[in-house]
């Protein structure tokens, strides 16, 4: 199975979890089938569409596309064994950078995209006193991902971008200086094709990622109703560590923080309070 007949099946109109199961059928069943049976199996919407889609692919069009970045899929060796091990893996992702960083220790960091400037702060002290035990994941949106990213590469640490777009698509365009750098300096995921856009729905599935690579989640300065909350209650579906930072109760922003302490989150006021979780 080649990672590019994925990408045809994605670009079929099959989600990512249609290919998930039909992936999983195949690993005990790999004799020949249909595409109408590809798509009983996978369970797509309409059969007729995707088998439609399917057989009007351009293909030498379509190869050219997904050549312009390298790729692994959930059947290579590289596949991070954390994440095959979550709900619905992304089961294509391209990449920039260096690959070796999926093998390491992994903290995820994600926020507001409209911190104060205490939020930030206290980003940059607790990934300066983790004293770059950790590669820190977050997903370069502005504000605490943006942060988190800037803050490791100042103390000299490793940082992973996961995406919503293509790696060929800079969002927000803001960020695009930090994407280029961590494009050649670091890593760049997304399990989105190249040409394709910010939409919203992106966001949800590529924070599944976020947590699905790290051993915990720090969350800082995040709403009651916000992706991040939503980011870590997924995680701790998952049994992944939350650490929350906390704030002012006369504060929205960290209404979600506190939401999450309640619900079994660690509080941390430090980057010890984190190692001493993982004995370092």
């Amino acid at each position: 199975m080649s990672n590019f007949t994925i990408y045809r099946w994605k670009n079929a109109g099959m989600t990512n979890l249609n290919v998930y199961r039909l992936l999983k059928y195949l690993k005990k069943n790999p004799e020949q089938i249909s595409l109408r049976t590809m798509a009983k199996i996978g369970q797509v919407k309409s059969i007729p569409d995707f088998i439609e889609r399917f057989k009007s692919q351009d293909v030498q069009t379509l190869r050219e596309q997904f050549k312009q970045f390298p790729s692994f899929s959930i059947l290579d060796a590289c596949y991070p064994v954390r994440l095959k091990n979550i709900y619905n893996p992304p089961v294509l992702l391209f990449y920039q950078g260096n690959l070796e960083l999926l093998s390491k220790q992994k903290i995820a960091f994600v926020g507001s995209r409209n911190p104060s400037i205490d939020g930030i702060k206290s980003v940059q002290k607790i990934i300066k006193e983790m004293n770059n035990h950790f590669v820190v994941v977050s997903g370069l949106a502005k504000g605490i991902d943006a942060a988190s990213h800037i803050a490791n590469l100042k103390n000299g640490g490793l940082t992973i971008a996961v995406i919503g777009t293509g790696l060929d698509t800079f969002y927000p365009s803001e960020n695009r200086l930090l994407q280029e750098y961590l494009s050649k300096k670091q890593l760049l995921l997304t399990e989105y094709g190249p040409g394709e856009k910010a939409l919203k729905f992106h966001f949800p599935e590529r924070n599944r990622i976020i947590a699905g690579l790290a051993k915990g989640v720090v969350v800082a300065q995040a709403k009651i109703r916000s992706g991040s909350l939503i980011t870590c209650e997924r995680a701790m579906e998952e049994g992944r560590d939350v650490f929350a930072i906390p704030g002012s109760i006369q504060e929205s922003y960290s209404a979600g923080c506190h939401h999450l302490i309640q619900q079994g989150a660690k509080l941390i006021t430090q980057g010890n309070d984190i190692l001493e979780e993982y004995e370092f």
